[in-house]
């Protein structure tokens, strides 16, 4: 079973992109600094878009960097794209033959900006576009779910925000990484145990806020993929503005809520979703937290800003265990393809 086999392999491709590919971000890193972008334009598609929204946060955070994400119908339907000729726009995608995203690129850089693709092929499309390219290192990715790409692509985000900022202790939380990856893993294999609970549930609601509002899309995405039900994404702050309405006796809803800021606001959710009888599965690594869920997920301790690539791990193994109890097939799931044209 690929997707199993793949989602094993997430620590070891951490750990090979650390080891390989740090001189290459700093090497990008120096071109971007030089370039000196007033703002970060990201063109992308399906999971590579939570990837997106990830890099929306991280920058902001740690470099003051305003990030927008990109409009490619404005290139490739309407022929009206935005002026980005100031702007470091990068491209993610896992197989990088989105073709709309390299159209966003090619124009950006005929207008004057510096552009970043970031693909699991050297020689994809979107490669060969952009001025720099960081590669995923992932190997081939056989499930078209993708998962050890979508870590892999948190991954280099977060060592490329490293480099721009030139934190010691930012690549000291990196060199971690891999060995909390594999305590996730680990951790983890005890959701084989209750996942049938689950196995005729309709509907899934994904939480988080900050960091993990993109690790919340991500998790409702792969749910959505193997298992074909109605899943939904939201962050915390904007569940509270209606959709919490929806939420009866019964149904299941999962919170990503590690230690940081957005802590507090996530257990008060918590509350108010166990007022209403929900069933609450929480991913987290706060003991507090955990213990008032219906199901515990838990998670290492790691620094906030690192938490999305160990947090999704849970998730994805959720989905794919609910799939496994529903008897769909994980590798290929119906209607969907590994790479994915749109244009």
């Amino acid at each position: 079973m690929h997707l199993q086999d793949e989602i094993a392999q997430q620590p070891a491709v951490i750990e090979r992109l650390l080891g390989q590919g740090r001189a290459d971000t700093e090497a990008a890193a120096a071109a971007i600094r030089d370039f000196d972008p007033p703002f970060v334009c990201i063109a992308a598609r399906g999971t590579s878009d939570n990837a997106a929204c990830y890099a929306q946060y991280l920058f902001g955070h740690d470099l003051r960097l305003p990030v927008m994400l990109a409009t490619p119908s404005l290139h490739t339907l309407y022929g009206q794209p935005a002026d980005l000729s100031r702007a470091l726009v990068i491209g993610i995608s896992q197989s990088g033959e989105a073709e709309d995203v390299r159209t966003v690129l090619v124009d950006a850089r005929r207008d004057g900006a510096l552009t970043l693709a970031i693909t699991n092929f050297d020689d994809s499309p979107l490669a060969q576009a952009a001025a720099l390219h960081l590669p995923l290192r992932a190997e081939r990715e056989f499930s078209v779910a993708a998962t050890k790409t979508y870590t892999a692509q948190l991954t280099v985000v977060a060592m490329l925000a490293s480099a721009l900022a030139d934190e010691t202790e930012h690549w000291d939380d990196l060199a971690a990484l891999p060995g909390l990856a594999r305590d996730t893993l680990e951790s983890s294999e005890q959701i084989a145990d209750w996942a049938e609970r689950y196995r005729y549930s309709d509907k899934l609601v994904t939480l988080g806020r900050g960091f993990n509002y993109a690790t919340a899309l991500e998790i409702s995405l792969k749910v959505k993929e193997l298992t074909y039900i109605a899943s939904e994404g939201y962050s915390e702050a904007d569940f509270r503005h209606g959709p919490i309405a929806a939420i009866d006796r019964g149904h299941p809803v999962m919170l990503v809520a590690p230690q940081g800021p957005t802590l507090a606001g996530m257990a008060d959710m918590t509350r108010r979703l166990a007022e209403r009888y929900a069933e609450i599965l929480i991913i987290s690594n706060v003991d507090d937290l955990l213990r008032a869920g219906t199901q515990a997920l838990p998670v290492p301790a790691v620094p906030e800003w690192l938490s999305p690539i160990v947090s999704v791990m849970p998730g994805q193994i959720y989905a794919m265990q609910q799939a496994l109890a529903r008897g769909y097939e994980v590798d290929k799931p119906r209607g969907l393809s590994k790479v994915t044209i749109t244009e």
